[in-house]
């Protein structure tokens, strides 16, 4: 009996502990579902206070994308564009013509070769330079041309006529009737700086003619003072500006830009590596403003550039003797034999017997070293040279001041 009574006594131990456990995992399981039902009422609200952008806020960043689109190079090129034009031009050209296929003296005695001439289409750029009608391009553009047909970007067309065309600088001034046409300023070049952005516009392949409107291309200033000198043709490039904005047949003549829509540069060539390849590799090449303004002034004026002057100086190359005479070492250079009085040369205070060793910078060994120089540079009357002058043993720097030539 007693012994039942300690079973009943262990069952009951044990259903009242199995009970106690059993309510306290519900108590546990609702207090965990209720906080976990508070979560979800508190995301639910969250959720429902993120609303859609309004209208407001969309304007405000539409706007800042537009604004991020105005850069400087779309302003500049808003307003240049209009002032870029297309040229057209009919080029004669002369052409040998021999009756046979092969060349032997004895035939060209007996039957001379035919010179003829035939006309010819080509393209180039230009850019008006004042409302009245005044465009600059290259020279090479409208070389030996018949015809020249500018187009504008309102798409008309206009003949034009040439005003003044300098062969050594490779500049040409044309003319256009009418008033009141859009035109760019042109900039300092000597202002430009290595690194800085360029926007070249013009004419390549003639897609001008497509829509009349310029093809823009975008760069940087590649380096400036670029000196080829006289090239085989007689042109002369100095001081040209490099830049890597593409540049291709069809570009010379028009305007390099810089990023506050002022010219600073004429394109007018570029190198492409090969002479099979046509296109741009990144090297292109500018006239400065400042020569072109040099240039320009008598073109509009004379129609050519007056390259004459004088200096009131005569010189001789110096012989064997003459070095020998005053113990020269290195036997270069010219003695001046003769000054005119009142002339450049007496103002400058060079004396018979004075030796011409340098002419800018640039050493002299005959008289036409002097010459090649002042035309390399394209200098007339009214510029300075610097000299370097040998004179009883010391060396002297002497500036001469060319004159130009009474007409």
């Amino acid at each position: 009996m007693i012994q039942n009574k300690r079973v009943e006594m262990m069952s009951l131990k044990k259903f009242s502990a199995a009970s106690i456990v059993f309510l306290l995992m519900a108590f546990l399981a609702g207090c965990h579902r209720g906080e976990s039902d508070s979560s979800l009422d508190n995301l639910n609200v969250q959720l429902a206070k993120v609303e859609p952008a309004s209208q407001q806020e969309r304007a405000a960043v539409n706007d800042a994308i537009s604004q991020s689109r105005r850069t400087a190079i779309t302003e500049a090129v808003k307003k240049v564009k209009d002032a870029v034009c297309g040229i057209n031009v009919t080029q004669i050209r002369e052409y040998v013509r021999s009756p046979f296929y092969f060349d032997d003296p004895f035939f060209r005695f007996f039957f001379p070769e035919e010179i003829y001439r035939k006309p010819v289409k080509s393209l180039g750029s230009g850019y008006l330079i004042s409302s009245d009608g005044f465009i600059l391009t290259n020279e090479h553009v409208v070389h030996n041309a018949e015809e020249i047909v500018v187009t504008l970007t309102d798409g008309s067309t206009h003949n034009a006529k040439i005003v003044g065309q300098d062969y050594i600088s490779d500049i040409a001034l044309l003319k256009i009737d009418g008033q009141g046409y859009p035109y760019i300023k042109l900039g300092d070049s000597d202002d430009v700086m290595i690194g800085e952005w360029v926007i070249a516009l013009g004419n390549p392949f003639g897609l001008f003619e497509i829509n009349a409107q310029p093809t823009v291309t975008v760069g940087v200033v590649s380096a400036v003072d670029r000196d080829f000198g006289r090239q085989p043709n007689d042109r002369v490039y100095q001081d040209m500006i490099q830049t890597d904005a593409a540049i291709n047949q069809g570009n010379s003549g028009g305007p390099l830009v810089n990023s506050l829509g002022e010219v600073i540069g004429t394109n007018t060539f570029i190198y492409t590596g090969s002479e099979y390849n046509f296109g741009s590799i990144g090297l292109g090449f500018a006239i400065p403003t400042n020569r072109i303004k040099r240039v320009l002034k008598d073109l509009k004026q004379y129609g050519e550039v007056n390259r004459s002057w004088t200096s009131g100086l005569k010189v001789e190359d110096i012989t064997p003797l003459v070095a020998r005479y005053f113990r020269l070492k290195n036997p270069y250079g010219v003695i001046v034999t003769e000054v005119e009085r009142n002339s450049p040369a007496a103002h400058a205070g060079l004396e018979v017997g004075d030796i011409i060793v340098e002419v800018n910078g640039h050493k002299v060994r005959s008289r036409s070293d002097i010459l090649s120089i002042i035309e390399d540079e394209d200098l007339r009357g009214g510029d300075e040279i610097h000299l370097s002058v040998l004179r009883q043993g010391k060396k002297l720097q002497v500036t001469l001041k060319l004159e130009k030539l009474k007409e």
